[in-house]
Formats: structure tokens, sequence, C-alpha cells
């Protein structure tokens, strides 16, 4: 495709109308200042505003950073759960076109203070219950010239080590609540996230305000969010900005629910919540998933979710986890395709195309939500051989995902050695898929992770998944080791279900008519738990090496 800018006649269009953040939030409190925000404090109990309260809050907060000196391009971090504070900073801090630095909560001191450090934050936003992290940070940060604790407990009550602390309630309630918004460049940064760095150093992606604009457009449009749905941020806000569902939800005028912290261990929170607030959107990933749909398997009268779109993210989920929240509630759960340098949406998988209804079976519907989805529209995707050759549409070959789009980055801030990273004005994503004539996309592996095997490669995805799909299986790895003659071989490792037990030859099982038997996993390990990174996805680069020398024997 020619990249050559070709400049036309020029339009009477207010094209010197900046899209940014701030509108996204003026313009819906304007016209919807009485919808509602529930949210979880720091007790447990919920609170609720609306649209209009949360907007002087958020008036109020940027007059506080403002008077702190903070103003254009500096960078102001936030370490925080999905909180009432958090969304109100995530339009304060921008609306003064300064920069918010997603802190998250999962990396290690060592990398997170290598965040803070390299993106040069001058203040830090910290909960009260996140103390311990800030002070293990504060030392290696001097560059911050000071911390703000959010709590509703006074400043006397709160111990802490910190250097320069104030406390952001104290601030806010002599702040005036009138403010003279700046008016921003669209092409300015809003927002700062960090991969999670499982090969080396976290890059910094940076969010444009128009990239934001018009991706909270495009996944509203993806999604179906109205006004009168119900949106719960369940993914944190703290890394890729809860997939930007604040600002699809704001832009739709949904009603917002912010739970707050909670545990993977116990989803019985979100269930509820879900039940009793009527949540009909929800984000989140498979880990996250699973124990809420074992919950509500516990629950003699079953929720009705026919009404709700569940949207998964991180990885993919099992076939059977998807037919199991339909069939137990009628919820829709919902793949998405994208990653922290997309913002993240690339594509999504919401209903069967018009144009196949009533022409494929149930069980070809059921194979359908297998793929990533349709493609959003803004986003070009192209799927290339080695060579960087464009592949066909043909559902069977299979190459390497790039991707191109007005909320795609086009380089990583401040990293001179980027430009493996990107071919011909695309993002590689180091992604493998293909896509099908009727322009599904279908993930198969990370190029990292895909099982080489006498030259054929085997999708370490669609084996996880078949495995998964056992109902004494809780979850799945697969992952390729080193082999003397094959060069690598699949090794299976598998969580069973508390209490069930669980053979080779019952996983080889579900394998077996999937899967060409030179494809079939040499060795299956059972174990308690497979390590994830800092972002809950599954770290095959740890399993891999914890393995290494499994197949070093082999013949």
């Amino acid at each position: 495709m020619d990249t050559h800018i070709v400049k036309g006649l020029p339009s009477t269009h207010g094209d010197h109308y900046q899209l940014n953040t701030t509108s996204l939030i003026r313009h819906a409190v304007r016209t919807y200042p009485e919808q509602e925000i529930v949210y979880r404090t720091a007790d447990g109990s919920w609170g609720r505003y609306t649209y209009a309260d949360a907007y002087v809050r958020i008036k109020q907060a940027a007059n506080v950073l403002k008077g702190l000196g903070i103003g254009p391009a500096d960078i102001v971090g936030i370490l925080d759960w999905n909180s009432r504070r958090h969304f109100e900073l995530s339009w304060a801090i921008p609306g003064l076109a300064a920069v918010m630095l997603q802190m998250n909560l999962r990396l290690s001191v060592e990398d997170l203070s290598y965040v803070t450090d390299h993106a040069e934050a001058s203040w830090v936003l910290v909960d009260e219950s996140l103390l311990p992290i800030a002070e293990a940070l504060a030392p290696h940060v001097p560059k911050v010239k000071g911390w703000i604790v959010m709590s509703d407990r006074p400043l006397s009550d709160i111990e802490t080590s910190l250097p320069r602390v104030l406390h952001f309630e104290d601030l806010v309630a002599a702040a005036e609540t009138e403010i003279d918004w700046p008016i921003i460049d669209e092409t300015s940064t809003y927002s700062a996230c960090y991969t999670s760095g499982t090969t080396g150093r976290p890059k910094g992606v940076y969010y444009s305000h128009r990239g934001s604009y018009l991706h909270a457009m495009a996944m509203a449009a993806a999604v179906n969010l109205r006004r009168d749905d119900t949106a719960m941020l369940i993914t944190p806000m703290f890394h890729g900005q809860s997939w930007a569902l604040p600002h699809t939800a704001v832009w739709a005028a949904a009603k917002i629910i912010l739970p707050g912290r909670y545990m993977a261990e116990n989803t019985q929170l979100l269930v509820d919540l879900m039940i009793t607030e009527n949540v009909t959107v929800a984000n989140g990933a498979p880990a996250i998933f699973q124990p809420m749909l074992d919950y509500i398997k516990t629950l003699a009268v079953k929720p009705d979710f026919h009404n709700v779109r569940l949207l998964s993210g991180a990885t993919e989920p099992a076939l059977s986890l998807m037919r199991e929240f339909y069939e137990l509630t009628g919820a829709d759960l919902v793949q998405g395709y994208g990653a922290t340098e997309t913002t993240p949406l690339i594509a999504m998988n919401i209903g069967v195309k018009p144009s196949l209804r009533g022409k494929i079976s149930d069980d070809e519907k059921w194979d359908l939500k297998r793929c990533q989805g349709l493609p959003v529209s803004g986003i070009d995707i192209r799927i290339v051989d080695d060579a960087g050759n464009d592949l066909p549409h043909d559902g069977k070959s299979v190459g390497e995902v790039l991707v191109r789009g007005p909320w795609v980055i086009e380089r990583y801030h401040r990293l001179d050695d980027d430009a493996d990273r990107f071919l011909d004005g695309y993002w590689r994503s180091g992604d493998v898929g293909k896509i099908y004539p009727n322009g599904y996309f279908k993930l198969t592996d990370r190029i990292k992770d895909v099982v080489k095997s006498g030259g054929e490669w085997i999708s370490s995805i669609d084996m996880e998944n078949a495995i998964v799909g056992h109902p004494k299986v809780q979850e799945a790895a697969v992952i390729g080791i080193a082999h003397p003659k094959w060069q690598e071989r699949p090794l299976a490792l598998v969580v069973p279900v508390e209490g069930a037990e669980l053979t080779r030859a019952d996983i080889i099982a579900v394998l077996a008519g999937l899967f060409a038997k030179w494809q079939l996993p040499d060795t299956i390990l059972f174990v308690d738990e497979l390590p994830r990174t800092s972002v809950g996805k599954l770290d095959k680069k740890v399993m891999r090496v914890e393995h290494a020398d499994i197949y070093k024997d082999a013949q």
C-alpha cells in the first residue's frame, strides 16, 4: 500500500477541533449528569454518585495538581485499584495536558522503579493500602518530587516513611470546583503504560488523546455499548487503562461500576455485584471468568445474564468456558484481541455475521467463537510470512500478525532499538494467526510459543483449550521443549480441579480426535499451579526454563 499522503481540496469542517479525553467526560456530564457511578470504598461498602458529582471532583483534582505546578507534558503516576479516585484522576491529569502514568501493581519493585524513572514521573498518587509498594519504590525514584496519599482517614492517622507527603482529600476539599480547561493538541499523550517486560525491560507505550477518543468510539460500536448499559471495570485500570472500558463507557454514557480491590480467589463479589446492579458489560480474563463460573455453579438459582457481554482478553478462553457460561446464565463470553500497544482493541467476536445466519449449524457457530473475531473498523491487519510477504485470507495460511491504525503505536517511548518491532509502518505483534475468507481472524499462537516439531507447527493455544475442555482440568499450558531429534516436542502442564484424579490417558483421550498422533505431547505433567506474568498471563518463559532438560536424553 502506498503510504504517501495526498493532499486534496481543504474542507470546511472543524478540523481544528481537537479530540481529547476531556471532551469525552465533559460531553457525557453535560447530557447525562444524572447517570450513576457505583464504587467500592476502603471498608468494603459501596458508594454512589453521579457523573455530575464525579465531574466536580475531577475539576477539583485538576486544580490541586495545577496548584502543585503540574502542567503540559508532566508525568503523574497512580498506584491504585479500580477506585473512584483512580477514575477521577484518569480525567483530571490528562485534562491539564499532563500524562497519567499507569503503575502496574504486579510488577517487581525493580521493574516498577525503572518504569517510574524512565517516564520521569514528578508526583505519585498512592492509595493508603498500597503504601508498602510506594515505600519500597521511593528510594529508587529520585525524580519524584512528592507523594499524595489517597485515604478517607486523616493524614495524622497514617504512618508512612515516604518523603514529602500530602493528603489528597484535604487538598480536594480546599480546591476550586471550576476550571478553565486548556485546549489540548489531540496528538499529545494522555496516558502512559509500560509493557510487562517478560523479555528485557518494560517498554513505554504512550497513548494520544486522539487515538483514545477514536478507540472509545470504535469499541462502543463493536461492543454495542449504550446509555442503558451498566459497565463493570474488572480489568485493572493500572495496566491498559482497563482495556479502555472507562473511556468507552463514558462515551456511551453508561452506568459505571468500580469494584475496587478484589482477589481472583474470591470472585463472589463480582458475581453478586453483577446481579444486584444489573451489569450488562464487564471485562476480564479467563483466569477471572472461570472462578466466577465456578461460584455461579454453587448457586441454587442461576442468574439471568442473557443481556450480558463478558469481554474476554489476555488469553483465548476455552470453548467449554464460553459454552458453560451461556448454558448456565445466558451470558455471551466474547473474545477480543489486542495488546498494550494497540489501546487495545483490534478485533472483537460479538455475534455471528448476518451473512452467516441460518447458513451454519449450532456446532459451527460455537466453533466460530474460537476466533478472535472481526477486525474493528479503522484497523488494518496483515498476515505475513517470514519474508514479510502477505498471505491469502484462506483460513489455512498462517503467519505473523501485523497491525496498523490510529490507536496503534508507531514507536516506543525513548527506545532507539525498536526497529525490529515494526514493518512498513505496521506494528509487529509477535503473534501468529490466520484470516478466513469470511473475514474472521484466528490467533493460533505467539511466535515464541508455537511448538516447532520436525519442521511442522503445533498450536499451543488450541491444544491448551482442548485439554481445559476436560471437566477435571482447571487449567493447562503447552510449551515447546528442545528435542535432540525433532527440534522441539510439546510438553503439557496440567492443573487438575481440586480433589480430582487425572492420568495421561485422560488427557490424550480429549486430544486424540483433534490432533494428529505425532502432535500429541510426549510428556504430561500434573502440577498444583502455573506461573504467571505481572499481567496474569501464563509465563511460558519460566516454564521453558524450568523444564528445559526434560527431553535431553530422548531418542
